[in-house]
């Protein structure tokens, strides 16, 4: 048995950084690398990883404390826990909110990895991105003829890991520029040229360091591997987050990585935010109270059609005045999933369509082939691919309408998304590709992302590019629901449980199964009438699933 003190790894210029969420207790078994904590400054959002697999013991900080690098933060008791000591994990940067802190494996000096050329001109190219390729180039700072100072974002590149900026490694004039909004680049990719830079030398290029910390085994703790030169965490920020100069009329607003991704989820225009940190940086709290301020301002017409602006919204109180209360931090997937889908609830103007499905023939079909192929078949795959072939019959509802709301786009594809219960909260990957794939494929592919999405292992990509959901609660019960659209689709069906009833033939009453149907649609796109084909067409097809075949 062995207790391993866990410390606050090195975090570079930072100092007193709140703790923002705290997701272990006393008690509580972690394993290796599990988060503990968030910490977050203003210039990044970091996790804490366990540094070995234990029981969580005298943890010392709480929700809001100031942390520093060294801070205590608790014990591990862990019987297989190494008696040397062991440097922890770095800090991780949190996925979700793609912080720069993880992605800028190099020191500011090789950010640029320019070359000088000829005639007064420096060649800029990407810098080395870590383990990253084909990075999609989210933002162009600068177009051919522009004068840029030295250190200002010319890029913004978005990986799964981390948000960065390219800056320029000198000033200059931008020339020859190579790249657009959408590329997709990778390290060495030339950028543009930089014209009036003579005399620039090329940026010495070393080696990535990862950053250390020092973790203490029954108090002693332990020193850092012998790395000459090695960054720390801010430092290694510093190399893609170009430091902007504070002038307000500048065409570039001032800000971090994290505070554009802030932004950017938001739909918040960078330029009209005022910023309060040093030297006039927007950081994310700007943000927040610009947008406190124009939802608290008048609506207007236009407002209140495109971004539901104006709400006045719901009165503070305090409940304990009324009895015992505790406060339960919401989990990170949770508020994600709660910001976009009150933006589709306040954007969307929402119907429901109710109607049943006879489906007892398809169950008893479900049940033998099951058997048959010794295969866990769930009404899932079956829904889905009836609702791809309705699609085919009915395009709009595999369509989006255009940002300008003058015309819709319609796919010629066809990915499914299925509503993933989770402990951390609803998730929605995505099945592509379902015209093409039988029901025991589409049964596979479901179980491997649903087990991903329980494991907390769904990747980015895995969760983007649908064009209808389904959201089935089939297994807890209920009659009917309004589930709301997944936006920029325009529908998504709502299975809930089936039961047995009674159903008229025409000469008596017959028991049959039936399963609930509750189809969503954005009324902008779908009037009722075609909701109404839809859901019947889809009741047709899931009562005689031969009609797949014609």
């Amino acid at each position: 048995m062995a207790n391993i003190d866990v410390k606050v790894p090195d975090i570079g210029d930072s100092h007193d950084v709140p703790v923002i969420e705290l997701l272990v207790k006393d008690g509580d078994t972690v394993t290796k690398d599990q988060p503990l904590l968030v910490l977050e400054s203003d210039k990044a959002t970091m996790e804490v990883p366990a540094p070995a697999a234990g029981v969580v013991r005298a943890l010392q900080v709480k929700l809001g404390d100031k942390l520093n690098a060294g801070s205590a933060i608790c014990q591990l008791e862990s019987e297989g826990a190494a008696a040397a000591p062991k440097p922890a994990p770095k800090a991780a940067a949190i996925p979700e909110k793609k912080i720069a802190a993880e992605a800028a494996p190099t020191r500011k000096a090789e950010a640029p990895a320019a070359a000088p050329q000829g005639g007064g001109s420096v060649e800029v190219r990407i810098p080395d991105l870590g383990d990253s390729h084909d990075v999609p180039v989210i933002e162009l700072l600068v177009k051919d003829g522009d004068a840029v100072e030295k250190d200002q974002p010319l890029l913004v590149l978005e990986s799964d890991k981390a948000t960065m900026e390219v800056p320029a490694p000198a000033a200059g004039t931008v020339r020859a520029l190579k790249v657009k909004l959408g590329d997709k680049l990778s390290k060495g990719d030339v950028v543009c040229s930089l014209e009036g830079a003579a005399g620039v030398a090329p940026a010495t290029k070393t080696e990535p360091v990862p950053a250390t910390a020092g973790v203490a085994v029954h108090g002693a703790t332990s020193a850092p591997q012998s790395t000459p030169a090695q960054p720390s965490m801010a430092g290694r920020t510093a190399g893609i987050t170009a430091i902007q100069g504070s002038d307000p009329s500048s065409a570039v607003p001032y800000a971090g990585p994290a505070t554009r991704q802030f932004a950017r989820k938001l739909g918040v225009d960078l330029a009209k935010v005022r910023g309060s940190g040093p030297r006039g940086r927007i950081v994310i709290e700007d943000v927040q109270g610009f947008v406190k301020a124009k939802l608290s301002a008048a609506p207007t017409a236009a407002a209140a059609v495109s971004g539901g602006s104006g709400i006045p919204p719901i009165p503070a109180q305090d409940f304990s005045l009324y009895g015992e209360i505790e406060n339960k931090p919401l989990a990170r997937i949770r508020k994600i999933s709660a910001a976009h889908l009150h933006r589709s609830w306040l954007n969307v103007p929402h119907v429901t369509q109710n109607d049943e499905a006879d489906i007892s023939e398809l169950e008893a079909f479900r049940k033998a082939q099951g058997e048959e192929l010794n295969l866990k078949l769930t009404l899932l795959p079956f829904i889905m691919k009836a609702v791809a072939a309705v699609m085919k019959q009915y395009p709009e509802f595999n369509s989006s309408l255009s940002a300008d709301g003058e015309s819709l786009v319609l796919k010629k594809y066809c990915h499914i998304g299925f509503a993933a219960d989770t402990p951390n909260g609803l998730v929605v990957p995505v099945v592509r590709d379902v015209w093409s794939k039988g029901i025991v494929q589409l049964s596979n592919e479901c179980g491997e992302l649903a087990k991903k999405a329980r494991d907390g292992k769904l990747k980015p990509d895995e969760m983007r590019g649908g064009c209808f959901s389904i959201s089935s609660l089939g297994g807890i019960g209920g009659s009917h629901f309004t589930p709301i659209v997944n936006a920029p689709e325009v529908a998504i069906l709502g299975v809930s449980r089936s039961q047995m009833k009674p159903v008229w033939d025409g000469k008596a009453f017959q028991p049959r199964l039936m399963c609930p149907l509750s189809l969503s649609y954005d009324h902008r796109v779908i009037d009722g009438a075609a909701a109404a084909r839809f859901v019947v067409a889809l009741g047709r097809l899931l009562g005689d699933m031969r009609r797949l075949a014609l």
